[in-house]
């Protein structure tokens, strides 16, 4: 009996540990859909600037108050490792 709770506990907590990116809320919602919109422009694909912007909401404070676009121009390492993710070109 033990074995199978542990091995539900473990699963559970596998589970969550990698399904929790995927419960972004609604300000980051907000914070990305912003940047999507402020980098429309640059020649990138959808997928491109909708990976960019999830990549740099990540590395962000959930404290940050400053939009993704005013943050990355003082985040220059952060900026280039998400572009590099992203395969910004």
């Amino acid at each position: 009996m033990n074995r199978r709770i542990n091995a539900f506990l473990l699963a559970m907590i596998v589970s969550t540990a990698f399904s929790s990116p995927s419960f972004a809320g609604a300000d980051d919602t907000k914070w990305i859909n912003q940047c999507i919109a402020d980098n429309k422009a640059e020649g990138q694909s959808a997928e491109t600037v909708q990976k960019y912007c999830a990549c740099m909401n990540d590395k962000m404070s959930d404290n940050e108050t400053q939009s993704i676009s005013e943050w990355e121009k003082t985040h220059k390492a952060e900026d280039e490792a998400c572009s590099a993710a992203a395969g910004w070109k």
